[in-house]
């Protein structure tokens, strides 16, 4: 079996063709110059046919080769397609793409100009020349921009063969200046806009380019405007993903900062996120609670979660409610706060549900310590508690007025009465002394048997008017007590209580150890008026001529309106080397 003769290109059969008919005419002009020696001679027709057969192969010959170039530009546009969709750096891909485009159209040089994001303005992405390296001198590259922008302006193509000569732009100081020739400009089109241009020309010879080369240029900028959009693109999501990851860290460091148990769910109930504060509180991992249900994760046995979930989901609104519950690995139990409220995307619709919950326990004991000093404090006391706080121990001198005021003598209940009773009874007469001293605003400095230390003009209960007040607090005190002998059915003769009251500088202040300290008052302002109380008898109410003298100067009058005084023995009382004036206090009736 014969061997197939391999394939030939075709321009190089037909180069041969071309010889040989060009041999055979070569032969019969030869066989015509003989011929007409004999007086003979072809018919002219012969030769002449053989003329217009080379011309017409020459014509051919013309087209394949123009096709072979075209089909080298396509096939180079094909390679150039798949290198710029094969990777995401544009800048080196659209480079080695235009190398190409400047030897497959004849060019000297070409560029692409993009247009600013931002700013508007026309930048260089890419400038090459036909030695492969970039083209632009110290100024810019020196092409018509007048080109340029008129392209880009009417979105379409100039081809000239001759820029110095033609009459479109031969007046353009550019085409001038630089002595352009031939030039092929397209734009480069994004979804009907125009981002910019591609630019090649050839400043050495003119008639270079034709419409080929400008369908080149066409087809090639159509690819580079796809692989910038896509780089665009691409670098826009990598700048988002940052800007997500980026916020996805500040939410989580924000999350896992937040001193309340933060969990949430989608909208099947699934918790997507659980922080910091609800791995301690609940004793869930993080891990083992994500992808779970809410129901899984929140250790309510009592509490319908579910009913929760769903009636945040159904009506959009949060609600909240306290529970006291003991916590898995906990013995004690706690206190805790949940608010479950809607979780809304951007566009403010309910995605999930939001659970933050908040451990009072410590708060709520604390509360409760508050609440029994408020039984101690007068009303409003609790507020300057932190000025206490921040007294250095050893206090600070200041004038105040201190009380002290004994209830009940012990030795005035019977002998048979047993302990119990007998705690019971003191405390019912310490209530009625304490309401009436709050009534005044007097802070119980401590309780002592059946007797109480009140002090007036305190870091906690400044008052300008402390003596009028500890002299009103006890004439109080008498009356509460004529109140509640009534009410017990009894009236003793004399009264039980007994009061003494003295005005004086006091040091006011925190005393024991930094762990452990009492706010309280010393000195000899508050012996004094312990030495009056014990020195006045059942149903007295005692005070210091210095009280009184205090109490005439804050009410500007000798006379204190509504007191009557009444002036006893002077004392000297333990400690002391000099007699103290004293004066009995009545209301003026």
């Amino acid at each position: 079996m014969a061997k197939e003769p391999s394939m030939r290109d075709p321009a190089e059969e037909l180069a041969a063709l071309k010889i040989q008919v060009g041999q055979v005419g070569d032969s019969l002009r030869r066989q015509d110059d003989a011929l007409r020696t004999r007086g003979m001679k072809l018919p002219t027709e012969a030769i002449t046919e053989f003329s217009a057969l080379i011309k017409d192969i020459s014509a051919i010959e013309s087209v394949i080769g123009g096709n072979v170039i075209e089909l080298g530009q396509l096939r180079a546009l094909t390679a150039t397609g798949a290198m710029i969709n094969s990777t995401l750096d544009v800048d080196d891909v659209l480079a080695r793409a235009m190398d190409q485009v400047i030897v497959l159209a004849g060019a000297e040089r070409g560029f692409i100009i993009l247009s600013n994001e931002q700013t508007g303005d026309l930048e260089f992405r890419i400038s090459r020349d036909s030695t492969g390296k970039g083209s632009t001198s110290g100024d810019g590259p020196q092409l018509s921009m007048n080109i340029v922008n008129e392209v880009i302006e009417t979105g379409k193509p100039m081809l000239t063969d001759n820029a110095y000569k033609d009459p479109r732009i031969q007046d353009h100081m550019s085409v001038a200046q630089f002595v352009l020739r031939s030039v092929v400009c397209v734009p480069l089109t994004q979804r009907d806009r125009r981002i910019g241009a591609v630019y090649v020309d050839n400043r050495l010879r003119a008639g270079v380019f034709t419409d080929r080369e400008r369908n080149l240029l066409t087809a090639f900028a159509n690819q580079a405007a796809v692989a910038i959009e896509n780089a665009r693109l691409f670098t826009n999501i990598q700048r988002s993903l940052v800007e997500i990851t980026e916020m996805k860290d500040l939410m989580d460091n924000v999350f896992a900062s937040v001193g309340s148990a933060i969990i949430t769910t989608n909208a099947n109930d699934l918790v997507i996120t659980f922080n910091k504060a609800a791995e301690s509180i609940f004793g869930t991992r993080q891990d083992d609670a994500i992808g779970r249900r809410l129901v899984d994760v929140l250790p309510l046995e009592d509490a319908d979660i579910e009913s929760h979930v769903r009636t945040v989901l159904e009506n959009d609104e949060s609600f909240s409610f306290q529970k006291s519950m003991t916590l898995p690995g906990k013995t004690a139990p706690a206190f805790l706060s949940f608010k479950f409220s809607p979780l809304r995307d951007s566009a403010g619709d309910t995605q999930g549900v939001t659970v933050a919950v908040d451990d009072l326990t410590e708060e709520n004991e604390r509360e409760k310590m508050l609440g029994l000093l408020e039984n101690y404090l007068p009303p409003g006391m609790m507020p300057r508690i932190h000025e206490i706080a921040g007294i250095d121990l050893g206090g600070e001198s200041r004038e105040m007025t201190c009380m002290f005021a004994e209830v009940r003598p012990f030795n005035s209940f019977p002998d048979d009465i047993d302990a119990q009773d007998l705690m019971d009874q003191i405390n019912r007469y310490l209530t009625v002394a304490t309401l009436a001293v709050q009534e005044r605003d007097g802070v119980i400095d401590k309780y002592m048997g059946s007797e109480l230390m009140v002090l007036f003009n305190t870091q906690l209960n400044p008052q300008p008017d402390h003596a009028l007040r500890a002299i009103e607090s006890a004439l109080d005190i008498r009356d509460a007590f004529l109140k509640f002998y009534q009410e017990i059915g009894i009236l003793p003769e004399p009264h039980w209580y007994r009061i003494g009251l003295h005005t004086g500088i006091a040091t006011l202040g925190n005393v024991g150890s930094h762990n452990r300290r009492n706010f309280t008052a010393i000195g000899d302002t508050i012996n004094l008026s312990k030495r009056l109380e014990e020195n006045a008898t059942a149903g007295q109410i005692i005070i210091s001529e210095d009280l009184l003298l205090k109490a005439r100067q804050i009410a500007g009058t000798e006379d204190l309106p509504g007191l009557r005084l009444e002036p006893r023995e002077a004392l000297q009382v333990k400690g002391r080397q000099q007699f103290t004036r004293i004066y009995e206090v009545f209301r003026d009736q």
